[in-house]
């Protein structure tokens, strides 16, 4: 490939560490296979840089507001320069729990029982409705920032005050036992599906970027039947949010088996703790295979 490609990474939010490690990786593979890549963190410089060095093409490795929610895409848009990953309007309701939500209850999509609470709710009235444990997220964050466990009645005001510090939507969310899943989407590809067994209290910050013994199971330990299911569930709740080029979908299932979507990421992680390389791994592809192939998606300057 001859174009030229900045790889965006780090940026100004509450991942931007996270960040800096997808960007360095990326970066590197980049570099390996032969592609002319160079790193551009936003906030060093000025989005017109792009311009002033010939950028071809973008490889957005950033994560969280002002990379994942839309903002960046449309700057991009406007400036015609082609970016990896979903457009504007995909990327803003995948970053948003509460509406992404929302539309998938719309079209027949489960998605876990929920609630929105604000400082002024009946706690214990959304600890009775929704049963304990209860999990409590930001709308607007990813990496599980700012997410509790509620285990004890009580417990749920000093977990929204966590929660609030992050976003101003916050959702109480029933929590499901029957184990957490995520499906990696290339292209109109489905990748394996990962089964997340963390060794702590859930899959948190520390378990996806800092522990060693969180368990990932590649095969899930579905039946070929479950894990087919799992994955067409995962590309249509990504179809319907109008996502492209590549992206996880994140799911839990019940005490029965029945499966719930809980989140899209449309710039998923790609440390070395990442789920999307690992699965892309099982599918048979290099990391390098998978960042050139997530790179030849880029579309819609």
């Amino acid at each position: 490939m001859s174009a030229k490609v900045a790889v965006m990474m780090g940026g100004k939010s509450a991942e931007r560490e996270v960040s800096l490690k997808s960007g360095a990786a990326v970066l590197s593979a980049l570099q390996r296979a032969g592609v002319d890549a160079h790193a551009f963190d936003p906030s060093v410089e000025d989005l017109s840089a792009l311009r002033e060095q010939s950028v071809d093409r973008v490889f957005i490795a950033l994560h969280g507001r002002g990379g994942e929610d839309g903002t960046l895409q449309g700057a991009l848009e406007l400036m015609g320069i082609p970016y990896t990953g979903s457009g504007v309007l995909a990327s803003a309701l995948a970053m948003d729990k509460w509406r992404s939500k929302l539309i998938w209850q719309a079209v027949g999509i489960p998605v876990p029982e929920f609630v929105v609470i604000a400082a002024d709710s009946d706690f214990a009235a959304v600890e009775e409705k929704l049963g304990l444990p209860l999990f409590v997220k930001p709308s607007n964050e990813g990496s599980s920032i700012g997410i509790s466990k509620v285990k004890q009645r009580g417990d749920l005001p000093a977990a929204f005050a966590a929660a609030a510090k992050f976003d101003s939507v916050v959702l109480a969310e029933r929590f499901l036992s029957g184990g957490e899943y995520t499906v990696g989407i290339l292209g109109d590809r489905a990748l394996p599906v990962i089964r997340i067994v963390p060794a702590t209290e859930f899959y948190d910050y520390a378990s996806k970027y800092v522990r060693d013994d969180t368990e990932y199971r590649i095969p899930s330990g579905l039946s070929s039947d479950e894990e087919r299911a799992l994955q067409l569930l995962a590309q249509r709740a990504f179809a319907v949010l109008g996502g492209r080029g590549w992206g996880r979908v994140d799911l839990m299932l019940d005490a029965a088996g029945k499966p719930y979507v809980l989140e899209i990421n449309t710039s998923p992680g790609m440390t070395d703790h990442s789920l999307v390389p690992m699965a892309a791994r099982a599918a048979g592809m290099s990391f390098e295979q998978f960042v050139t192939g997530v790179l030849e998606g880029a579309c819609c300057g």
